[in-house]
């Protein structure tokens, strides 16, 4: 069966400074109309940036749309300024923790919510991390606070809800998964 749905109409609802609100007309695959609101969003890249010691650095903030402070992975949108998203990463990276590090490694990209919204994400490993030089500034609207993190205090952060976007709970299954590869060596 083609599960494809064709699309009939597009008009914009909303075109804002991160996102653009579409709502769509589609056949389905049955033959019937129906109508999807998408989000369009240019993608983000994400960081999980390791100290030498094996810790890694998150950033506290508060998120309107939950209405509470949460930890995360520093990460950002994909914007006119970058030619990649792996120069994203690096400046968000130095933005948000002050830090550059000596290699970046992709380790997964993944929809955030593919039921409604286009946003890709491009997770990166940043190793061998060291302050930089010159700090880029953050944004205008960004207040933030840098934290170290242990594997299990991560998991205990998750554990209750300060860890709670898609970005960061992928980041640390994702180091759980590299400690315990680690760990059968």
């Amino acid at each position: 069966m083609d599960f494809a749905e064709k699309l009939v109409s597009q008009e914009v609802l909303y075109h804002g400074h991160v996102i653009q609100l579409d709502l769509e007309n589609v056949t389905l695959p049955n033959g019937q109309p129906a109508k999807r609101e998408v989000i369009h969003h240019p993608g983000a890249a994400a960081i999980m940036p390791f100290l030498p010691d094996g810790r890694m650095l998150f950033v506290e903030q508060w998120r309107q749309p939950l209405r509470q402070i949460t930890y995360e992975i520093p990460a950002g949108k994909l914007d006119q300024r970058d030619q990649t998203p792996l120069h994203a990463a690096w400046r968000e990276l130095n933005e948000e923790t002050g830090y550059t590090a000596a290699r970046m490694e992709l380790v997964n990209t993944f929809f955030s919510s593919p039921g409604f919204a286009d946003e890709k994400m491009y997770l990166y490993k940043a190793l061998d991390l060291k302050p930089v030089t010159e700090q880029l500034p953050q944004d205008d609207d960004e207040f933030i606070r840098l934290h170290v993190l242990t594997l299990d205090e991560a998991l205990a952060k998750q554990q209750a809800g300060v860890i709670c976007d898609a970005k960061t709970v992928v980041a640390v299954q994702q180091w759980q998964i590299m400690t315990l590869q680690e760990a059968m060596k």
